[in-house]
């Protein structure tokens, strides 16, 4: 059992502490290389969506390009080059970190954010045109933000990137396995050992090679694993799927007492033994069925030996206390067994129409689907519109993406709940980049106790990618820069609880403003 942290505020006893999870004693050394990533965005494994409420750059993935008049090499569709001023104007904290962390001017920040914006696209189009070559991509930040693309034959690819955008910046390396080939031997390695492809048998996209991640369905001491290996036909590896020291991020968010419920602001939860935990939201959803409206944050928030109970979710517990959401009787809604760690909550009664208030007749400004976007140390904030989201198939290695929490400890005398953050820690937006996607999508992003359930964005087009589940340990200020964090995929999520609930709900992002009645006649 971790050692808990009390501390009595108002008459309250607040719980810094990890909601019904364990929490690991010893920190575990982390490479600095990426490591595992999931499959290229076309034939993508089990387990990873390829919808998206903004469109399915995936949907045609299995039929080939035509091929290119005799003579002629291959040429890649141009795509469209996002404006870096525009991306720069619209993704500031993105810019900051990458000048801050790669030392490079505003300009050539802007450049790699543009470039990443176009990568999901060119990886669908390379997996359709060059089934037989193409091996994966990533943005290498430090090698001067290129796009690495792998292939097995580099020079039958190199001439057909000649056209696109920042061309410059696209690099083309040898590799022995095509992804196509990575993606069939990870679903026959899953079936041997009874796991899921793309949950539990991942593609190292950097390492051309596949990972077992072990722990879960598959026990790092499974005497099939040898053998399956040996006959998987291509490089693998095994790695525990978390990390000896990973802990869960729970409990805290702060003041953020007005319309509309976003990303990223506060979740207290009374737990049976009095105590009050908590965590951050991540995500709007709404029932494409009945168009109810809910609520996505972190499983471990509300299922454990301290939550038996129907748990109810406030802002400000200590004051004004709003109430938020209220836990589903519905099973399928709610998991706590990583990496399925999720809560999907309706609003309790009354909450809904004052989170989400409307007046007849009139067009909100607002779209249901937004995150708190607030910089650590700011004095004023905005709300980012999300327009979509990225199934982890889609991610890169290299990609700078963005996180929001609400992890606090308070300073002496403030009315407060403490959230374990420690001091010197603020709680807002950061962004980093991806480390490596698995199951989850690992950034490097600082984080602490109370960010759970926080969602990770991209900044610059406003992309759902995933909320908080756990990481490495750490408190107060942020100084490891390789600190490393995992969010569980929306898509992922959303895919599961559909699936638990039989389709009958039909949940998804609520990427459009609400449905208004109509001004009343008269």
């Amino acid at each position: 059992m971790p050692r808990r942290r009390r501390i009595l505020i108002a008459g309250l006893t607040a719980a810094a502490c990890v909601l019904g999870v364990t929490v690991y004693a010893a920190a575990a050394d982390r490479p600095e290389t990426p490591v595992a990533t999931f499959t290229g965005a076309s034939g993508s494994l089990a387990g990873a969506s390829t919808a998206d409420p903004a469109g399915d750059p995936a949907a045609g993935a299995d039929t080939p390009a035509p091929a290119p008049p005799a003579g002629e090499p291959a040429r890649v569709e141009p795509l469209a080059a996002p404006d870096p001023a525009e991306v720069a104007a619209a993704a500031p904290a993105s810019i900051t970190h990458l000048r801050q962390r790669y030392g490079v001017p505003a300009d050539e920040a802007a450049r790699r954010l543009a470039l990443q914006q176009t990568a999901g696209e060119l990886a669908d189009r390379l997996a359709r045109q060059f089934p037989a070559e193409y091996g994966g991509m990533w943005l290498d930040q430090t090698a001067g933000g290129v796009l690495t693309i792998a292939a097995t034959d580099a020079e039958r690819i190199r001439p057909a990137l000649a056209d696109l955008p920042d061309a410059d910046h696209l690099r083309v390396v040898p590799v022995t396995h095509p992804l196509s080939r990575l993606n069939s031997a990870a679903t026959e390695l899953a079936a041997t050992l009874g796991a899921l492809a793309g949950t539990d048998v991942v593609v190292d996209q950097p390492g051309n090679t596949l990972v077992v991640l072990t722990g879960d369905a598959v026990p790092a001491g499974d005497a099939r694993l040898a053998g399956a290996i040996a006959a998987a036909g291509v490089p693998v590896t095994t790695r525990p799927r978390v990390a000896a020291g990973a802990v869960p991020k729970a409990c805290d968010p702060r003041y953020c007492d007005q319309p509309p419920m976003r990303g990223g602001i506060r979740l207290d939860v009374p737990r049976n033994d009095g105590t009050v935990g908590g965590c951050t939201s991540g995500f709007n959803l709404r029932s494409g069925s009945t168009g109810a409206r809910y609520l996505l944050t972190a499983g471990h928030c509300v299922i454990g030996a301290r939550h038996t109970h129907r748990n109810e979710l406030w802002h400000q517990y200590l004051g004004p206390r709003r109430p938020v959401t209220i836990e589903d009787t519905n099973a399928g809604l709610a998991e706590n067994a990583f990496p399925n760690d999720y809560a999907i909550m309706p609003f309790q009664a009354g909450a809904e129409g004052f989170w989400f208030p409307t007046t007849p007749g009139r067009k909100p400004t607002w779209s249901d689907a937004t995150v708190n976007y607030w910089p650590p140390g700011a004095t004023r904030g905005k709300t980012i519109r999300i327009t979509g989201l990225v199934p982890p198939a889609q991610v890169q290695v290299g990609w700078v993406v963005c996180a929001t929490g609400s992890g606090y400890t308070p300073a002496a005398g403030e009315q407060y709940i403490d959230s374990g953050a420690g001091a010197g820690y603020t709680p807002g937006t950061r962004c980093g980049t991806v480390n490596s996607v698995t199951s989850t999508i690992n950034v490097r992003i600082c984080a602490r106790f109370g960010d759970s359930g926080g969602p990770l964005f991209t900044e610059a087009d406003g992309k759902a990618l995933g909320i908080l589940s756990n990481g490495d340990p750490g408190s107060g200020a942020c100084t490891n820069a390789a600190e490393q964090n995992q969010y569980v995929p929306v898509s992922a999520i959303l895919d599961r609880a559909n699936s638990r609930t039989g389709g009958a709900l039909d949940l998804k992002l609520a990427t459009s403003p609400p449905r208004l009645p109509p001004p009343p006649r008269g």
